[in-house]
């Protein structure tokens, strides 16, 4: 079977660092953090007091009252993102597509979390009376987002969402990209999105002890490959793409950003939450991506690491890139951009495919950000591109997303070539 070559044509971003798509890499370029204390609720009686919240955001100033209010906020950051992918990718206006082939693949590990806890605390705190709202099921379940994405733009193709914890979005990517370049479709909105700052979240991952507490300094507190780091900071936003086959986005004259070349699959096997010490899954994953974009390992220039700044997942992840790029791994740039961001759960392999893919675009690679000490665990040869951004050709970059349960996904982009 001949593939189609898929191009992404649109992006949209929102996201603790910037609210559109330029703001968000003028922030990751500079190394701006997006981590402070929670504004969401009261985090005093919290192990964790801080969190990258979305930040100068008002729903009212992009949907209506009466459609915002029958939404989840995580529908909130989907519709505002792909209203900015569309309208960057020229398709808003609906004239240059056949909706019947055109279709939206999305992605949220946890979904309406937000409509799950407020319904619950209205009905434990009323008379016993089973008074539920009536929007309380299609808030809350993953799937709406991409269903009223569908009917925003009325895309009545492939429509469904992925949820595989943190690689959710990372799936929701592929299985766009699979769908095109199969000749299932001609054009894609996908991407994730993820608000989960609230009180379970927060306390359901310091009972885990996955989260910092650095409370003193929240701005520092992702560290992803130093000494000092002892857990990740919870993220929220969304991010889009428009995906297209090239036959398509040429015909309409579209700008193209890049290509979406392959990608990779796979699963730990091994633990719960845990990766795998040796990074098993996460090599397999990176290897099939290189395979399906036949490429060898020389032709990536930078890896977006899933770099949750954990004391076992960033270990388990260095290992697998020395074993995947061998002596190659030595002339990558590395970073992890959720010592910027935080880590936005099923939104953060979409959030970090756009850094990718703006690296691409600019041949600057962001900065993994809040380096202070080295750790004697990691090679000292690799480039993690510790505090500053650095110029240069990236030719294709490789963006690693890991979920709970032992999912992996890698995707590779490249630079389009006609």
């Amino acid at each position: 079977m001949q593939f189609k070559r898929v191009v992404v044509t649109g992006i949209g971003a929102l996201t603790p660092i910037g609210n559109s798509k330029d703001e968000y890499w003028e922030n990751l370029e500079k190394g701006v953090s997006g981590a402070d204390r929670i504004t969401r609720f009261d985090p005093e009686n919290f192990k964790t007091r801080f969190a990258c919240e979305v930040k100068n955001f008002n729903v009212a100033d992009h949907l209506d009252r009466r459609e915002h209010r029958r939404m989840d906020p995580y529908t909130h950051y989907a519709m505002v993102v792909a209203k900015e992918a569309m309208e960057d990718a020229g398709l808003a206006s609906g004239e240059s597509h056949d909706p019947d082939r055109s279709g939206v693949i999305w992605g949220s590990g946890i979904g309406g979390l937000h409509t799950l806890l407020n319904e619950t605390r209205a009905y434990l705190e009323g008379d016993g009376m089973p008074r539920i709202s009536p929007f309380f099921i299609p808030m809350m379940i993953s799937d709406i987002a991409s269903g009223y994405i569908s009917m925003k733009y009325n895309f009545r193709g492939p429509n469904f969402t992925a949820v595989s914890a943190c690689a959710s979005s990372n799936n929701a990517i592929m299985d766009a990209f699979t769908y095109l370049r199969m000749g299932k479709a001609d054009v894609m909105i996908t991407g994730g999105s993820e608000a989960c700052v609230n009180e379970l979240a927060m306390g359901g991952f310091n009972s885990m002890k996955a989260l910092s507490d650095r409370n003193d300094d929240p701005k520092t507190a992702s560290r992803p490959f130093d000494k000092d780091r002892d857990g990740f900071v919870l993220g929220e936003g969304a991010a889009a793409l428009v995906l297209e086959t090239l036959e398509h986005a040429q015909a309409r004259g579209a700008h193209i950003y890049c290509e979406i070349a392959g990608g990779g699959l796979s699963a730990d096997a091994h633990h719960i939450t845990a990766p795998h010490p040796d990074g098993l899954g996460a090599s397999n994953a990176m290897k099939y991506a290189l395979e399906d974009a036949n490429l060898g390992p020389d032709a990536i220039d930078y890896v977006n690491v899933h770099g949750t700044s954990t004391p076992l997942g960033d270990v388990a992840e260095t290992k697998a890139i020395q074993s995947v790029f061998g002596d190659h791994a030595y002339d990558l740039n590395i970073s992890s951009t959720k010592s910027m961001t935080g880590h936005l759960l099923g939104a953060a392999g979409a959030v970090e495919a756009l850094a990718c893919i703006l690296a691409i675009c600019k041949d600057i690679v962001p900065p993994t950000i809040n380096h202070f000490t080295d750790d004697e665990a990691f090679d000292p040869k690799l480039n993690f591109t510790f505090n500053k951004a650095q110029k240069r050709e990236v030719r294709a970059a490789l963006s690693n997303t890991f979920g709970f349960g032992g999912h992996n996904v890698s995707l590779i982009m490249k630079k389009f070539q006609a």
